[in-house]
Order: C-alpha cells, then sequence, then structure tokens
C-alpha cells in the first residue's frame, strides 16, 4: 500500500469521505471524478497525479461518451 502524499486537510478530508487511505484506491477514480470532489483543488489533483506517475499508477481512464 502506497501512502498518500502531504495534502492540506480540505483534500485530505475530501479523500477521507470517500474511504480513499492509499494511492492505489485512488486508481479507481477517473482524474474529473475527483477533480469534481469538494475539497480537492488544482494544487491537490497536480500532487496526486505527480504522485501516482511517480510509483507508476494513473486515474482510472475516462469511459469514452457516445
Amino acid at each position: 500500500m502506497i501512502a498518500l502524499p502531504k495534502l492540506a486537510a480540505p483534500a485530505r478530508r475530501a479523500l477521507a469521505s470517500k474511504g480513499i487511505e492509499s494511492l492505489s484506491q485512488l486508481c479507481h477514480y477517473t482524474r474529473h471524478e475527483v477533480e469534481n470532489w469538494h475539497g480537492i483543488g488544482p494544487n491537490a489533483i497536480n500532487i496526486l497525479q505527480m504522485e501516482l506517475t511517480k510509483h507508476h499508477l494513473a486515474f482510472k481512464e475516462e469511459e469514452p461518451s457516445t
């Protein structure tokens, strides 16, 4: 289990409210989903993206719209 990076309190609360305690759990959500959570701002998204990339992980792929 790869721990979440240090984030501001609102972002930590947003992730905790979804039961996310590790980067691998974050991979079950698309970037767009996470961006829309209350408390997740651009800085938190950038930090999460960098940490995911660093550990060869990624947000879930977006479903193509039909």
